[in-house]
């Protein structure tokens, strides 16, 4: 493994490391004005939601690493203290990057890029007509995070209003459907990536359950030349294991009788196989199936 001493490094290489590492970042495509009523748009990949009672956003339009400069958005903020923040898809990504050009101060980005201004309800900055999701947010705080080129800024948005588009609403109307928002985040140097439902998958929340955790599974499974990471992850998150009935149950089942008939004697290949056969039950989400297969060969 590589080691770096981020004092050693200039301004600019630590950006591209880190930039590159902390990665997918959702992208805050931040609407401002200034005291003159001049329409601002720019995109900011440090940006997340931080709270939800309050609900804050929390997004650093960075001092430049090359000049030391600061960019339109932060200075707008400071001026007037309201930003509509505008959820990027796929679809107006080309568009996004567009507007992130450092354009001259009272340059429209809405028109440079091809956005329609859509006017907003308790704010001053225009929406993006074409972002599936729309935030009117107050500004809260600035908080500078130092002087020198890269220094960022965080802006504490608070979240006065949403404004979601109906088509990526779920069918029963109960919330957004995340399979139908295609996002996309930025990565590192020109690169971004896409959430499409094809790159999507679940993961089983441990919120009302205690799970048994990695370290109460018995060491044969534990120590695995199968069974991954993830996998132990998932076994190590049921709150209890099978009976013994439910196992025996599960080595009488034609398929793995068939395993534990073909290795009679060699425990070495029929653990293996067992191991194998869990694997991809917990690649299904039978977590507790692959319990049973792994529990069954004891």
């Amino acid at each position: 493994m590589i080691s770096l001493d981020i004092k050693s490094l200039k301004p600019a290489e630590v950006q591209n490391y880190l930039q590159h590492a902390i990665a997918p970042r959702p992208i805050c495509f931040a609407a401002t004005v200034d005291k003159d009523g001049n329409h601002n748009l720019s995109p900011f990949s440090f940006f997340n939601l931080f709270s939800s009672n309050p609900p804050m956003c929390v997004f650093s339009p960075a001092r430049r690493v090359r000049d030391n400069s600061t960019k339109h958005t932060l200075e707008n903020v400071q001026q007037v203290s309201e930003v509509v923040i505008n959820i990027v898809s796929y679809d107006m990504v080309q568009q996004t990057s567009l507007a992130s050009t450092e354009y001259a101060k009272g340059v429209n980005e809405f028109e440079k890029a091809g956005f329609t201004m859509l006017k907003s309800d308790l704010v001053k900055p225009m929406r993006v007509a074409e972002s599936p999701v729309q935030l009117e947010c107050v500004v809260r705080e600035v908080i500078p995070l130092g002087t020198e080129g890269g220094a960022g800024n965080l802006v504490l948005a608070e979240v006065l209003r949403m404004h979601i588009s109906e088509q990526i609403m779920k069918e029963d109307g109960s919330g957004i459907d995340q399979r139908k928002v295609d996002h996309v985040a930025r990565l590192g140097g020109d690169w971004y990536c896409r959430v499409t439902p094809e790159s999507l998958f679940q993961v089983a929340k441990p919120l009302t359950t205690l799970g048994i955790g990695v370290d109460k599974i018995p060491s044969a499974i534990r120590n695995s030349h199968v069974l991954t990471g993830n996998n132990l992850g998932q076994l190590g998150n049921v709150e209890h294991l099978p009976s013994d009935e439910e196992v025996e149950l599960t080595r009488l089942q034609p398929e793995i009788k068939e395993i534990f008939d073909s290795f009679i004697g060699d425990k070495n290949t029929l653990e293996i196989h067992l191991h194998n056969k869990a694997k991809e039950l917990l690649e299904q989400g039978k977590v507790a199936d692959a319990w049973k297969v792994l529990l069954s060969i004891n």
